[in-house]
């Protein structure tokens, strides 16, 4: 089969490095954002006015938005537009299980394949190429889609068949890289209240049993040098690990950890709004003065 078109909706953050990480690819890509697409477009890809542009010369259209009702917006457009393009959507965004399963049912009835495909590493890695992805849908599908996959993400995983799954190991993931982002700040603040140095803390915990992402990662490389520019923001962060928490919750598995690390990171986002997560050390510090 020959490479699909590609159209690229949503050039934020996260949306805007993988879309140019495909141009750099050498695939020809239209893209599209409604907060303003001229100022956002990767050197490289052709730029388009609405979505309707957009659906109308992609066969797949990749979607990286803020949240599910986002996606549905998009979804229930695509599925009330005529003459189209596009036959697949593949949803790079953390919607939760529930958002992704109802896209799927508005664009299935539409002829469009919906695929679940959330990603995980930052802006770091999304500039980098180097972001996990966790495809929920069709195996053959993604076979058709992994070159282009692949210009984008260093680790692709096709975690099931069903949307929805995607979405599950996405959030499974993010509680547990806020858990030891909380579960690490805590830590510190002990030892250095012990007359601790926090490079020497680090130095034996990377090389012991509670290394984690925090320790090896976030601390050395984000906290130690001040620079707190992990690239991802504390609201998306508190928004997925309460996804967790409710789909837990729903699914009668246990939650009492969940709880406790989601009203953590709730009162962090309401003290420190627009704040890169890595700040939730600096929040963890100050309540406790």
């Amino acid at each position: 089969m020959t490479s699909p078109s590609l159209g690229f909706a949503g050039l934020g953050q996260m949306g805007g490095p993988m879309a140019a990480n495909i141009a750099a690819g050498g695939f020809p890509l239209i893209v599209h954002d409604k907060a303003g697409t001229a100022e956002r477009a990767p050197e490289g890809t052709s730029a388009v006015d609405s979505l309707e542009a957009l659906a109308a010369g992609a066969e797949t259209l990749f979607l990286s938005l803020p949240d599910g009702p986002a996606s549905l917006l998009v979804a229930r457009d695509l599925a009330g537009m005529g003459d189209i393009a596009v036959k697949r959507v593949i949803d790079l965004s953390t919607i939760g299980p529930e958002a992704a399963r109802e896209a799927d049912g508005i664009l299935g009835p539409a002829g469009i394949v919906y695929i679940d495909a959330p990603v995980s590493g930052g802006q770091a890695g999304a500039k980098a190429g180097t972001i996990t992805v966790m495809w929920a849908g069709p195996e053959d599908v993604l076979e058709i889609h992994r070159e282009v996959m692949e210009s984008f993400s260093k680790n692709l995983f096709h975690v099931g068949p069903n949307p929805g799954q995607g979405q599950a190991m996405k959030l499974l993931n993010n509680f547990l890289s806020g858990t030891a982002m909380a579960a690490t700040s805590e830590a510190m603040a002990f030892g250095l209240s012990q007359g601790l140095e926090m490079e020497t803390m680090l130095d034996v915990v990377n090389v012991s049993t509670g290394r984690n992402s925090a320790t090896s990662d976030k601390f050395p490389n984000r906290i130690v040098t001040g620079t707190y520019d992990a690239g991802f923001k504390t609201s998306l962060l508190t928004k997925d690990i309460g996804l967790f928490l409710e789909n837990a919750r729903a699914a009668g598995t246990p939650s009492a950890v969940a709880g406790t690390v989601a009203e953590q990171w709730r009162r962090c986002d309401e003290a420190m709004p627009d704040s890169d997560f890595t700040r939730i050390y600096d929040f963890l510090l100050e309540k406790d003065q």
